[in-house]
């Protein structure tokens, strides 16, 4: 995995998945693979955003309002309602107009369902900024290196293979840039598995 996907994964141990799945009402091991495949197509989603100066300047902007201890904002998201108001406003500006056939082509995937998707997806967009921030300080990059930073986060996760990085090959690379292929390319990593 990328290390910023490790960041998040770091910060999910056996409670917190159990938490995350009850919420969802599914059992641990089918939350642990969802969150294993929403995690990277999160960080994919960011970094085709930041592939543009526009895109890096609004995500580097986003970012002074994240960061710090990622158990802190992890337990203010399964803490309460609150916390899936922050992360679908992450997920709006992720995935755009598109966020409803996020959650619905990554529901169909994994099982989850469109809404337990989103739900997840919202849970754990607010990790994956936390981390992208730490990542983002810890490295003094700023919106000019922000793309290259996420552009290499992906390209990690990528070259791991396996179930992960063939679904997130073929989420960026059967789509360029347009979600309806992304979707229909996540959709056969998963049948395929």
């Amino acid at each position: 995995m990328s290390g910023l996907v490790d960041s998040v994964l770091a910060n999910l141990g056996p409670d917190q998945i159990n938490a995350i799945s009850s919420r969802l009402g599914v059992d641990p091991s089918q939350a642990q693979s969802a969150i294993e495949h929403a995690i990277p197509l999160i960080v994919g989603g960011m970094a085709q955003n930041a592939s543009t100066a526009q895109g890096a300047s609004a995500l580097n902007n986003a970012l002074g309002a994240h960061g710090g201890d990622l158990s802190n904002v992890l337990g203010g998201m399964l803490g309460g309602n609150s916390g899936s108001g922050i992360g679908g406003a992450i997920l709006g500006h992720v995935f755009g107009g598109n966020q409803a056939a996020a959650s619905q082509g990554l529901g169909q995937a994994t099982g989850l369902g469109a809404q337990n998707a989103g739900q997840l997806m919202a849970i754990l967009a607010p990790l994956v900024m936390g981390a992208l921030a730490n990542h983002a300080q810890g490295q003094n990059v700023g919106a000019g290196g922000l793309g290259g930073l996420l552009a290499q986060e992906v390209q990690q996760v990528q070259q791991q293979g396996g179930s992960t990085g063939g679904l997130l090959n073929s989420v960026l690379g059967g789509g360029g840039g347009n979600l309806s292929g992304m979707l229909g390319g996540l959709l056969n990593a998963f049948t395929k598995r």
